[in-house]
Order: structure tokens, then C-alpha cells, then sequence
């Protein structure tokens, strides 16, 4: 891995710094050194960062991605250096009810950055642009793991909108701009800090430490990979690193999982068990039977093989470990908020209909 001391004093953007993994990865270049600029939607002080108390070494801008104007004067006037372009709408459910919001967001977000980065190219030494596994589209079950090299053939909306992001990335590391830009493909990430509850891995640790109810959309049999977040931004501000000194990477994708894949039935329960919640988890077995899933893919996957090769990576936490340090943080963040009042945790987002495998 990279020389830590790198990151000391760089000047780092982060899109979507209130999400679960621009807060984790602000947290992590914080501790490295790094200057931290975060962009943000919306007023949420519910965060991690202001749960963990680092909301106050974080400058943040108050924008949308769509908004070039600010966009540009974010990178020009903050003296930008790296970026890392997290912010997207992620839920599949919404997605689907709501494609043209997920485009404008995910497709309309990422050109409005990039072309803003564009204007203050000479400054940049590296972007990377969060994907995920979804754009390359369904691939039967003996294709997997997903290859970087696999044709993208996403169909379902969220699936497209971030596919199209993909290419749009990458051909801003043409001839004709050269920005030195890395793609990022990496499975279902987990860990401290999730509030999207649609999620599986927060939803099920709600509801197993007595906030809410899990109600399984699918009957469980979806094949998924997680990785745990303190391995991805390891391996963000890697990728960023490398890029400043060596733009043969410019252009170049990223798939990382651990290639270790579960069914949603044994995601369920491995949550559950570190909860210490078994007779829950019954009832929940029991709602798993006959239900169907629509506009989603059975089975995604990956390996690390390419980023162990350029880059010494590979997954250091197991799925088991990343879940009892993820339930132990839920603990004190729900106790936190809601103390005793179990099953009263509905303003912090269930929206079982949405529930991403």
C-alpha cells in the first residue's frame, strides 16, 4: 500500500460527503491529513460525521452536483486537488419509481462535475468516480465474478444510469480532455455510518436490535457480495494516490469484492446472530417463503484480482467481523437517539418496498 504521509495538506473534494461512504472516507483521508471539502444536498446533521464529532473539520459547500456554476466555483475556488465523486441516488426502488430523478441525479450529476473539474484540469492530480457492480447487467451465474473487461449491458434504470456515468468518466479521459480519472466497480458495500435503511445490512440491524421489522422483499436465494467499508476507502485513497503518479491509470476501472458471495437469507442471519436476536430471526424466515423479486439481478459478484495486482489490495475484514463492528456501532447510534424506545425508529428511513438486496 501507498505511503500514508501523501496525504498530509492535500486538498481533497468529496461529492455526497453525508453519505455513508463519503463520511467514512472523509473520516479516513481526515486521519491521513488530508484538507477535506465535502458537497452536500441538503441541512442533514444526523450524519456520521457529526455523529463521530468531525463534521467541524470538514468545509462544507452547500450545492447540488446539476449546478455547474457551483460546481466550478467549488474546484477553482477551494484550489481542488483530488476528487472523488460519490454522490448518486443509490436505491434501486426509487429508481425504478422515479428514473428520470435517478438520471438527472446520477447521469446529468456526473457530467456536471467532471466538466467542472475540466475547467481547473492544470490543479487536478486525481479523480476517482464511484460506479458499482450493477452496470454491467445481469450475467448468468457461471459468468461470475464480473470482469472489468465485461461489456456493459445494464438494463433495469438505476443500473443504467450508473453505466452511463461510467462512459461518461471515461471519456473525459480521451485524448481530447485528459483528466486523469479512475471508474470504480466494487459489490454491496456495509458498515458504521449506513443510514440508508433500505439497505439490507442497516435495515436488518434495526430490526434486530428491537427498532423496527424486516420485511424480506425476495425469498432470500439472491446471491450478493459485500465488502466492508474500511476496506473500499483504503483502497479509494489508494486508487487516488496512484493516479498522481502514474496518469497511465487515467481511464482505467476498478471492480473490488471479496469474492466470497451469500445469499440475502444468509446476509439476514449473519446480522441477526451478531445481534443476538434468533428468536426474531425465526419470524423472519419465516416471511421469506414464496416472495418475488421484480427489476433486479439474481446474482452479482466480484473478485479483487486486478486491484491486488496494480495496487497490493485485498479485502482485510470478513464479512463476520465487519458485521458485529457494524450491529455494535448501531447499538450506540439507535441508543443514542431513540434510548428505550424501541420500534419507534420510523423517521430514520424504513422503506421496505425499497429494500436493496
Amino acid at each position: 500500500m501507498r505511503d500514508k504521509s501523501f496525504w498530509i495538506g492535500k486538498r481533497v473534494l468529496i461529492t455526497g460527503v453525508n453519505g455513508f461512504i463519503g463520511g467514512n472516507l472523509a473520516k479516513h483521508l481526515i486521519e491521513l491529513g488530508a484538507e477535506v471539502v465535502g458537497v452536500e444536498k441538503s441541512m442533514a446533521r444526523n450524519t456520521l460525521l457529526d455523529f463521530e464529532g468531525l463534521a467541524p473539520k470538514v468545509k462544507r459547500i452547500m450545492a447540488s452536483i446539476t449546478d455547474f456554476e457551483a460546481m466550478k466555483a467549488a474546484f477553482l475556488e477551494e484550489d481542488i486537488e483530488f476528487c472523488f465523486h460519490l454522490a448518486a441516488q443509490v436505491e434501486v426502488g426509487i429508481a425504478r419509481e422515479y428514473p428520470f430523478l435517478t438520471w438527472e441525479t446520477n447521469v446529468r450529476g456526473t457530467y456536471t462535475v467532471l466538466e467542472a473539474a475540466r475547467c481547473s484540469k492544470h490543479r487536478l492530480k486525481g479523480i476517482v468516480v464511484a460506479s458499482t457492480d450493477k452496470s454491467y447487467g445481469s450475467y448468468p451465474r457461471n459468468k461470475m465474478p464480473y470482469k472489468e473487461d465485461y461489456p456493459l449491458q445494464a438494463t433495469f434504470p438505476y443500473d443504467v444510469s450508473k453505466a452511463c456515468a461510467d462512459m461518461i468518466a471515461r471519456s473525459y479521459t480521451s485524448p481530447l480532455y485528459e483528466l486523469p480519472i479512475a471508474v470504480t466497480r466494487f459489490c454491496n458495500i456495509f458498515g458504521p455510518g449506513q443510514l440508508n435503511f433500505s439497505a439490507i445490512v442497516p435495515d436488518c440491524a434495526r430490526a434486530a436490535l428491537g427498532y423496527g421489522e424486516f420485511i424480506p422483499r425476495g425469498d432470500g436465494t439472491q446471491v450478493r457480495d459485500f465488502i466492508y467499508t474500511g476496506d473500499v476507502v483504503r483502497l479509494y485513497s489508494t486508487i487516488a494516490q496512484r493516479l498522481a503518479e502514474d496518469r497511465r491509470l487515467a481511464g482505467e476501472v476498478f471492480n473490488a469484492g471479496t469474492n466470497s458471495p451469500r445469499t440475502v437469507r444468509d446476509v439476514v442471519t449473519t446480522v441477526f446472530t451478531a445481534a443476538d436476536a434468533l428468536r426474531a430471526l425465526d419470524k423472519v424466515n419465516e416471511r421469506f417463503a414464496g416472495n418475488k423479486t421484480v427489476g433486479e439481478i439474481d446474482c452479482q459478484f466480484m473478485d479483487f484480482e486486478k486491484v491486488n495486482r496494480v495496487f497490493g489490495w485485498r479485502p482485510e475484514t470478513t464479512f463476520e467481523t465487519g458485521v458485529r463492528e457494524t450491529v455494535s456501532w448501531y447499538r450506540e447510534y439507535l441508543g443514542s437517539r431513540y434510548g428505550e424506545s424501541r420500534g419507534q425508529a420510523d423517521d430514520i428511513g424504513h422503506h421496505p418496498v425499497l429494500q436493496r438486496s
